[in-house]
């Protein structure tokens, strides 16, 4: 069976009137890329049937696996499922199977079951139904010839855990399968901080051959994830991968902070914890984001002894022992101030480190000598205390999510036993270390 292009609709008012990211159009496109299906289109449509319909008709058109996700749901407003009957010419048929495990759902959770929940039990006739082990909401596929050949229609459930489920679980297998390929795919993942896109693109230009493996990028602020995929005979497809992603690795290397979908706070939290190392953080512009990622990781209280948010310069001088000269001298935002912010918070409890940041994170306080986006980072230890300046930018947000990674940054390095300093992130002015 010929399946080599693929179009990818997403459905729902909320997509079209930007309340709701697209997150299941990324996954989707990454994960069809990665099985050697090139991704001809992603279009987002609203719950207007007329929209619906010419969605999938031009998916279609393009393509011979058309992929949806949403419009599957009980409500008036959901009508993937008899858009797709019409465009099939297929009358809507029953099925008691599915109908009778959305009862037992509601039945288990104790609660009454509207009657518009079993909208979802009908499906175009002669569609495959593809379980949803984690909501009420079944998908289906459906093959149907055209004048331009066989279309392969998939419509899944647009709630992002349910639909990445059955995409493992159902679609992948089946396009494996139907596909009839020889050759079988594998890909890793790095996660890189501190160098740009096209930074990375001019680092790994050459190393790897077409013939060897595909190479691809994906921006996912403040990270970028660098994917290596090759494609081989099954008993040979992990050699391969393993011998392409080195080749890349050895190019991108200073970058790299993990492999997989691992995140930097899990990360700092596995070295601190193998190191038998403690961290407390001392944070006035990032508010306690940078705790708050911490704390995500399970068991964290291994190693993070206590986090003091000191947003005012009272707080700083009470709580971390911040002296007023220095703030009278320096100013709270000061490479001078987070050192001292830095020692305090370790003094206080006792940890191994202790991280410091202060900075303007906006979109007001800005001045000619600290525009928007300064930001002041130390990290105290026995080694000595480490502290640098950096010019960040973007929105408030933006500023403080980048600068709780580049503080996390720091602690990876200093806990691998490198510079804490030597991230590759342009810092204003030379570091500091005493």
């Amino acid at each position: 069976m010929s399946i080599e292009r693929a179009a990818i609709l997403s459905t729902g008012d909320e997509l079209t009137t930007g309340r709701t990211v697209d997150t299941n159009a990324n996954f989707l496109a990454d994960r069809l890329t990665a099985a050697g299906i090139e991704v001809a289109t992603i279009i987002a449509v609203g719950d207007e049937p007329d929209r619906i319909a010419w969605a999938w008709g031009e998916g279609m058109r393009l393509a011979d696996l058309v992929i949806s996700t949403g419009g599957l749901g009980p409500t008036a407003d959901d009508r993937t499922t008899e858009a797709v009957a019409r465009l099939a010419n297929r009358r809507l048929v029953w099925n008691e199977e599915v109908a009778t495990r959305i009862r037992q759902i509601f039945a288990a959770m104790n609660r009454p079951m509207p009657e518009n929940n079993l909208k979802q039990a009908w499906f175009p006739e002669g569609a495959e139904v593809l379980p949803n082990p984690l909501g009420t909401a079944p998908g289906f596929r459906l093959s149907i010839e055209t004048g331009s050949g066989w279309r392969h229609l998939i419509a899944l459930p647009g709630v992002p855990r349910e639909m990445t489920r059955m995409v493992e679980d159902s679609v992948l297998p089946w396009l494996a399968q139907a596909r009839g390929k020889t050759e079988v795919y594998a890909s890793r993942v790095f996660q890189t901080f501190g160098a740009s896109e096209s930074a990375l693109d001019e680092l790994v230009a050459g190393a790897l051959p077409e013939t060897e493996g595909r190479v691809a990028f994906r921006a996912a602020f403040p990270q970028i994830s660098v994917r290596v995929t090759v494609a081989a005979p099954p008993g040979e497809v992990e050699q391969r991968l393993a011998r392409a992603a080195e080749r890349l690795r050895q190019r991108i290397a200073p970058y790299v902070y993990a492999e997989g979908e691992t995140t930097m706070e899990e990360v700092v939290g596995q070295l601190l914890r193998e190191r038998h190392k403690t961290l407390a953080i001392a944070e006035s512009c990032t508010g306690g984001l940078i705790g708050h990622r911490i704390t995500n990781v399970p068991g964290s209280s291994a190693y993070l002894l206590g986090v003091v948010v000191a947003y005012a310069n009272a707080v700083k001088q009470t709580a971390l022992g911040v002296s007023a000269a220095t703030l009278a001298r320096f100013g709270a935002v000061s490479e001078e101030v987070a050192r001292e912010m830095a020692a305090g918070v370790r003094r206080l409890t006792g940890a191994d480190a202790g991280l410091a940041t202060t900075g303007i994170a906006g979109p007001e306080g800005g001045t000619p000598d600290k525009p928007v986006g300064t930001l002041c980072l130390a990290l105290d230890t026995a080694e000595g205390c480490f502290s640098r300046r950096y010019q960040l930018w973007g929105n408030r947000e933006w500023i403080k999510l980048l600068a709780s990674q580049l503080a996390l940054d720091w602690v990876r390095r200093w806990a691998l036993g490198h510079d804490p300093t030597a991230s590759g992130w342009q810092a204003r002015g030379q570091p500091r270390a005493s």
